[in-house]
């Protein structure tokens, strides 16, 4: 399809997730996320939503009170909502346990870092995804990520382990490092102790 093909769209206008309590999880996304009232929606007399605004970016969401919904689409993650870096996933995640919000912890996916299995009121799983990625798709490309949780968990181990690797080679250095004066022996009777 050649680019002029193809229809004009400007991002994602806002997301939507049923909620069986409106006020209950109003609560948990200013809390947790900052987000604030934009719109209410009342039909025939009764608060049936909320169109909330993310005052640094976030994606405008929506709270539709349907609490049948809610149920039936607890525990899935419909979407990832971008955070910038690392170091925001990570003070995010400090803000989280502060709150004593369970989470999985941040680690490295396939793209970026994630920080999954943020759950809300209503069991609706967030996951959280770094817009910079530590490795990219080449345009024009498609790109196959095989396995992806396990991919990504085994490079996060050997990360972990080339990390620890230069602790220790840097914890060595600071013991023995050439040139450094000797340390004097004010031992009198010669014991190698």
């Amino acid at each position: 399809m050649a680019i002029t093909d193809v229809p004009a769209l400007a991002g994602v206008h806002h997301l939507k997730l049923p909620v069986t309590d409106l006020a209950r999880s109003l609560e948990w996304y200013r809390s947790r996320l900052g987000y604030d009232i934009q719109v209410e929606f009342v039909e025939q007399g009764t608060l049936m939503g909320y169109s909330l605004a993310h005052p640094a970016g976030g994606p405008n969401l929506g709270l539709r009170l349907d609490p049948d919904r809610a149920r039936a689409a607890a525990g899935f993650d419909y979407f990832a909502i971008g955070v910038p870096d690392k170091a925001a996933l990570d003070q995010l995640a400090r803000k989280l346990d502060d709150l004593g919000q369970a989470h999985a912890g941040v680690h490295r996916a396939s793209l970026g870092w994630i920080l999954p299995e943020v759950l809300d009121p209503d069991g609706h799983a967030l996951r959280f995804y770094t817009m910079q990625h530590h490795t990219g798709p080449q345009p024009g490309e498609t790109t196959t990520i095989h396995d992806p949780r396990e991919s990504a968990e085994r490079r996060e181990e050997a990360d972990r382990r080339e990390s620890a690797e230069r602790r220790e080679e840097a914890d060595e250095h600071k013991r023995v490092t050439p040139g450094a004066r000797p340390v004097a022996d004010n031992r009198k009777d010669g014991a190698p102790w």
